[in-house]
Parts: structure tokens; C-alpha cells; sequence
């Protein structure tokens, strides 16, 4: 189990970002993590797998523990050695590296040549195109099979925990049914993966239990089936108001969410 107990991040010594978030991420289940741009998700993924340093963050008060283990004190490839894995938002492969040696490079904490190769095959039957596309440097790759190979390049670790930021941005909608179903067989194998996602009718739709994080606070929070039935959720992220119609979203009022969900 994943989780983060009261955190808070601050920049360059000054800036709050994360003001006491306390999350969970149940071993092999779908969390999702829902909110605006600016709220702080990608700070709390960064907070997780110890990334903030390299941004002059820092976590300075709470933990994040993975079964009862501090991971807010690691360098980020301790972090990886514990087995949590972030899949960065934006498709960032190796572009002149072939799609095999992108994938090796996820493997470079194993040491057992077997499981490497164990392991690529593992992710060419999860995404068969990246098979066909082994020898092909992963620069000319489209954006949904760069998509595919980050997150195979994290599987690569053999990780106990994935962290995925945004994996259905600027995708086509049967790209995005492709990955997501590969994230729902990640659960049926007994990953946990704690999932940031703007689309909240996709990621409620794959998740368990969601969060929902405003300006680095925690404001809600439930199953997946609730948080789709909550109002305030239709409204604000679905799109809906209470007939269950689609709305402008300049007809929403920023100071109303803020003030019935923080009050």
C-alpha cells in the first residue's frame, strides 16, 4: 500500500504547493487523482518518486511510505528500487534509441538477463505494434506508440506501484480505449497504480477510489462509483448540470466550487 500521511511541498523555500495531502493507493487497485491544472497532482507524483529535489522541492512535513517504508528521504532511483515507477506526462522517450533499447533502459536495476528478455516479450504481447516497431528509432514513433512505450519502459522495472500522469493527453479516442484497457489488466495483475487524470469520466470510469485535489488540498474523496454520482463532480469536471445536460464551462463559478467543497 501507497500512501502519503499530511504532506506538504514547498519550492524554493518559499512556495507552499501541497498544503497537508493525505492519500491512499490500495495494493492492486486503480486511485485516481482528479483536478485542475494547477492543483498539484504532478507535485504529488514528484513527491512520491523523489523527483522534487531536482525542481528545489521539497517535502517538509508528512511521509510517503510504501508498506510502512519512508520513500520521502530516497534519491529517485531508490525510489525505483522499491518499486515505484512515474510515467511522466508528454511521451518522453529516448527519440534516437530504438523502441527494444528504450525498453532495456526501463530494465537497468535488473541484472538477470532472462527477466529482461521475460520482460520485453511481456510488454510486446501487452502492446503488440511495439514489436513491429522494435528496430524503429522511438523519435519516429506516433504519439499513441510513444504513449505505449513509456509505460512499458516503466513496467520494465518490474514494479510493485506505477504512477501515471495524464496517459490520454492529445490521444485519439481509440488509442486511449487501447491504453486504458492495458491499465485495467495492470490491476487484474496486481499492480497498484495511482493515476492522474484531467478526463474525469475516463479516469473514474477505470478507478476504484478517487481524490479530488484543489490548490494542493485534498477536497474530496470516495469510490470511483460515488465520485460519479457526486454533484459538485458533474458539475465541475463532468460537465453537467443537475438534468444531467452538458454545460459552458464559463458558466461555472470558481468561488462556488471553492466555497461549498473547502468551507
Amino acid at each position: 500500500m501507497l500512501a502519503l500521511n499530511n504532506i506538504e511541498v514547498v519550492y524554493d523555500n518559499a512556495i507552499l504547493v501541497l498544503r497537508g495531502v493525505s492519500l491512499t493507493a490500495r495494493k492492486g487497485r486503480i486511485t485516481a487523482l482528479l483536478g485542475a491544472n494547477g492543483a498539484g497532482k504532478t507535485t504529488t507524483l514528484k513527491a512520491i518518486s523523489g523527483l522534487l529535489h531536482s525542481e528545489r522541492g521539497e517535502v517538509t512535513k508528512g511521509s510517503v511510505e510504501l508498506d510502512g517504508d519512508r520513500l520521502d528521504r530516497l534519491l529517485p532511483h531508490q525510489v525505483v528500487e522499491r518499486g515505484v515507477v512515474q510515467v511522466f506526462e508528454g511521451r518522453r522517450v529516448f527519440e534516437t534509441l530504438t523502441v527494444e533499447e528504450n525498453l532495456i533502459a526501463g530494465a537497468h536495476r535488473r541484472r538477470d538477463r532472462a527477466a529482461v528478455r521475460g520482460g520485453i516479450e511481456r510488454i510486446y504481447e501487452l502492446f503488440p505494434v511495439l514489436r513491429e516497431r522494435r528496430q524503429q528509432s522511438a523519435g519516429y514513433l506516433s504519439g499513441g506508440e510513444q504513449q505505449m512505450l513509456v509505460i512499458g519502459r516503466a513496467l520494465m522495472s518490474d514494479p510493485k506501484v506505477v504512477l501515471l500522469d495524464e496517459p490520454s493527453l492529445g490521444l485519439a479516442p481509440q488509442l486511449i480505449e487501447e491504453i486504458f484497457a492495458v491499465i485495467r489488466r495492470l490491476k487484474e495483475e496486481g499492480l497498484t497504480v495511482l493515476l492522474v487524470e484531467q478526463n474525469a469520466s475516463l479516469a473514474l470510469g477505470i478507478a476504484d477510489h478517487g481524490y479530488v485535489l484543489e490548490s494542493g488540498r485534498i477536497v474530496l474523496e470516495g469510490s470511483a462509483a460515488s465520485l460519479q454520482q457526486n454533484s459538485d463532480i458533474k458539475e465541475f469536471y463532468l460537465g453537467l448540470n443537475e438534468a444531467g445536460a452538458r454545460r459552458s464551462y464559463r458558466e461555472v463559478k470558481h468561488y462556488r466550487r471553492r466555497k461549498r467543497w473547502l468551507a
